[in-house]
């Protein structure tokens, strides 16, 4: 069976590719009929991605029992000496990847089947989740930088499309444009980047590419400034797909999609790809300090920048998205501090408790919306919600699983993988291990304030003034509606039952990576490292560890009781307390505002300084050479009257004026 597995390996991203084709070639040629068959269309998708699940799991066993790596390739062009190659890549990390995508992008397209119901591009929105998911799982099995380089831009596209799928509301039109644009300027980075590699080590794979470096570099036939300027090059790709700073403004925006693709964005796929290149890349990276330094240092800013946007933070979805901004910084500090398997290990469990989370929040606005009605600013605000635990049980306990697995409160997941991270950045720099210890805090405190907010408390989707006040602080005349319920509901079991799925590894996958047996640091080790007895096992310092970042993660549950379920503590009063530090957080750094005065603003005045140029320098240029040819040609007709004897006086003053001349 494995032979086969292996070899047929490449059917993963091909089948939702193929459901997505027979989907998009109904839509084009027989629209109406398609579309009336939408819940067979979801099936025929389901059933593919279904497939593709099955087969990740069982090329992760096969590793898991010690199956070596499988690559296969062949020739995609040749000119000369130059050979490109295309294949397939199966060893650890790709398994791990195909499953967690794989059994996020299933759960999503079952919860898509509940949230969608209503909407008229179910089948559309079907098709797209699917290419996606395509997209994403063969940029995971890419043998090379030129395929993961085309499944990279192929990520990107899908993002655009999906996050712009309600293109008739304007926001959602900018947040795709805006995703797209940020992510070009990051992928221009990493496209020089993978030239320059080129240029240097004659090779897109990987494995060359790192060794090729590293002579190259120690023999001094390559200076190490540029070795370290392409690694940082490359490094520009994953800092706008995991949304890093100064890249990651895309994210927040990007919540203007529909809640399942909001999941699927920021558990496994778009985000998950730039760690997975910094992973992928780090036998080319690791060997360049400074490299490492910027990827650690990023991360660790990003990490802490996420949580203080998050805190102050009212919509739901954009409370959720700096909170995965902060959770990406935590997996790319890891990598940067040479934690490799930690990070991976953070990766594997966010996936998990992230989607949960998406899918909860997607849940809680399909409820609101029975009250409220069909309006993003009421359905997704918290301050319109509480008390939703009562009408919607389920969402909520699944809800507080995620909130304690992202806390790193144990046993949840989050706890083993964040701990880790900690623990290791502690022993590589203990200024990175600061910025992630108070990060943690943050992250508990925003996490539960989230929490009380939504489903504890009296409900207040209700209260017209809370309701008048939301819309005329978004500039928005409230609307009229008659059919609206008193009381929010439960979700449908296709959107409850993936959240329960999802609960279960949210709060029992961590103990695959428990420091005295990490089964996944043994799986998933870093390229080229030799596992020592897992670096026996301190008790005391894990202790120590673990109880620090547990304790301030306890710390941080408290305050937010404090404030929002027990209120004996005013949160107003200490916002009006550190109104500058509060506006702060709540402009999200003023990032919005800076890149559209500088780049927004100032592109379009070096446009308009290019149409002045333009204008005047070249069109004048050619506008005056026009005019000279029809003044001198309308002068010069007069010369040519055909008359014998003006042509003789003329040449009789020009041998008279040479006379003259050559006479001086």
């Amino acid at each position: 069976m494995e032979p086969f597995l292996y070899e047929y390996a490449w059917l993963i991203p091909a089948l939702p590719l193929l459901g997505a084709a027979l989907v998009g070639i109904g839509l084009i040629s027989v629209n109406n009929v398609t579309n009336k068959l939408r819940q067979l269309n979801a099936v025929v998708i389901l059933s593919l991605i279904g497939v593709a699940t099955t087969m990740a799991f069982a090329l992760l066993w096969s590793q898991i029992q010690g199956h070596a790596p499988y690559n296969r390739s062949f020739e995609w062009a040749a000119a000369g000496s130059f050979h490109l190659t295309m294949g397939y890549v199966i060893d650890p990390l790709t398994t791990v990847m195909l499953a967690i995508v794989t059994t996020v992008a299933l759960l999503v397209m079952i919860y898509t089947d509940g949230y969608m119901a209503h909407d008229a591009g179910y089948v559309r929105f079907y098709a797209y989740l699917s290419i996606f998911s395509a997209s994403m799982l063969g940029l995971v099995i890419s043998p090379n930088l030129v395929q993961v380089y085309i499944f990279w831009e192929l990520v990107g596209m899908c993002s655009y499309l999906l996050i712009g799928f309600w293109y008739d509301r304007k926001a959602a039109a900018d947040a795709c444009q805006k995703a797209f644009v940020v992510n070009r300027v990051g992928d221009f980075g990493l496209l020089l980047g993978i030239l320059g590699l080129y240029w240097a080590t004659g090779s897109f794979e990987f494995a060359v590419i790192g060794e090729r470096l590293e002579e190259l570099v120690a023999s001094g036939a390559l200076a190490g400034g540029l070795a370290t300027l392409f690694g940082i090059l490359v490094f520009l790709g994953p800092v706008a797909k995991s949304a890093q700073f100064p890249l990651h403004v895309w994210l927040p925006d990007a919540m203007e999609g529909p809640t399942p693709i909001s999941a699927l964005i920021h558990a496994a796929t778009m985000v998950a790809a730039g760690v997975f290149l910094i992973a992928r890349m780090y036998p080319v990276l690791e060997p360049f300090p400074v490299v490492m330094n910027v990827i650690a240092w990023t991360g660790a800013l990003t990490a802490f920048l996420g949580a203080s946007i998050a805190i102050t933070q009212n919509d739901i979805k954009k409370g959720l998205a700096y909170s995965t901004i902060s959770q990406l910084g935590y997996m790319v500090m890891a990598m940067g501090s040479g934690a490799y398997s930690a990070g991976l290990f953070h990766l594997m469990t966010h996936a998990y408790f992230k989607a949960m989370l998406f899918l909860c929040s997607g849940s809680v606005i399909h409820g609101m919306e029975a009250v409220v009605g069909h309006n993003p600013i009421l359905a997704q605000d918290m301050r319109l919600m509480g008390g939703l635990r009562k009408y919607m049980p389920i969402t909520a306990t699944t809800f507080l699983i995620g909130n304690l697995a992202i806390c790193g409160i144990p046993p949840f997941a989050g706890f083993w993988s964040k701990d880790e991270i900690l623990g290791l950045t502690f022993g590589a720099n203990p200024a990175l291990w600061l910025v992630g210890w108070l990060t943690a805090g943050i992250t508990a405190f925003y996490m539960f304030r989230m929490y009380f907010l939504t489903f504890e408390g009296k409900f207040r989707g209700t209260d017209t003034a809370i309701q008048g006040e939301l819309l005329a602080a978004a500039g928005v005349s409230a609307g009229h509606d008659d059919h609206h319920d008193d009381k929010p509901h439960e979700s449908p079991w296709t959107m409850t039952l993936p959240l329960a799925i999802l609960a279960i590894p949210s709060a029992l996958i961590g103990f695959a990576g428990v420091p005295w047996h990490n089964r996944f640091e043994h799986l998933v080790h870093a390229p080229g490292e030799v596992l020592a007895a897992v670096a026996e096992f301190d008790q005391t310092e894990f202790l120590i560890m673990a109880g620090s970042s547990v304790g301030i993660g306890l710390i941080g549950i408290a305050l937010a009781g404090l404030m929002y379920a027990q209120k004996v503590i005013d949160p107003g009063a200490i916002a009006r307390s550190i109104q500058p530090l509060y506006n702060f957080s709540l402009n999200k750094w003023y990032f919005d505002e800076l890149y559209h005065r500088v780049f927004v603003i100032g592109s379009r005045r070096l446009a308009r300084q290019m149409l002045e140029i333009d204008y005047r320098v070249v069109d004048g240029a050619v506008n005056f050479t026009g005019l000279v040819t029809v003044v001198t040609g309308q002068g010069l007709k007069y010369l040519e009257n055909g008359r014998v004897q003006f042509y003789a006086l003329i040449i009789f003053a020009a041998v008279l004026g040479f006379v003259v001349v050559s006479s001086i």
